[in-house]
């Protein structure tokens, strides 16, 4: 690599791996200080909420914070699975959006809203419903198998096999 032009050079760095992983590199900064933020926010709504608990008793608040809070965990839980996984959980993500819809419903009241918005909430609550329902049949993506790669390989292998059965050159499989 020392005998290279520079422009060699740098078309060798950009195309190889070093450029994809300085990028996941700086991603997964990213997402842990989002993590330390979200973690830092979240204290600070607990100490609200414990505040709030106190004479006189706001119900309604009360009720509200928790459920912030359960926003705010499940939000934490989608960065701590991104960072292991590097992917968004579907899931998770609908679940958050579900409980997200439920808590303005419930803090506005239902006899409060008007009724076009709870329609158009309770069809967004059966379209997320639908998603998660879609989502248990496909199969698990997260323990480590990588739907991409596993359509490579069997890409690969139906190429192999069709060059085999050609008997033009021997296959290499991995």
């Amino acid at each position: 690599m020392q005998n290279l032009p520079a422009s060699s050079r740098w078309a060798t760095w950009l195309n190889g791996n070093y450029v994809v992983r300085l990028l996941e590199l700086v991603q997964d900064l990213i997402v842990i200080s989002l993590c330390m933020g979200l973690f830092s926010f979240m204290v600070m709504q607990l100490r609200g909420m414990f505040l709030s608990l106190l004479p006189p008793l706001n119900f309604p608040e009360v009720t509200a914070d928790i459920l912030f809070l359960l926003i705010l965990v499940e939000l934490f839980r989608l960065l701590i699975i991104y960072l292991q996984e590097h992917r968004v959980s579907i899931g998770v993500a609908v679940e958050v959006s579900i409980v997200s819809v439920l808590r303005e419903i419930i803090v506005r009241g239902v006899l409060d809203t008007p009724w076009t918005q709870v329609l158009a909430s309770c069809a967004f609550l059966l379209v997320l419903g639908g998603l998660l329902l879609v989502r248990a049949w496909i199969p698990p993506t997260f323990d480590g198998v990588d739907p991409e790669q596993e359509i490579s390989r069997r890409h690969r292998i139906r190429f192999a096999q069709e060059l085999t059965e050609r008997g033009a050159v021997q296959p290499t499989l991995d």
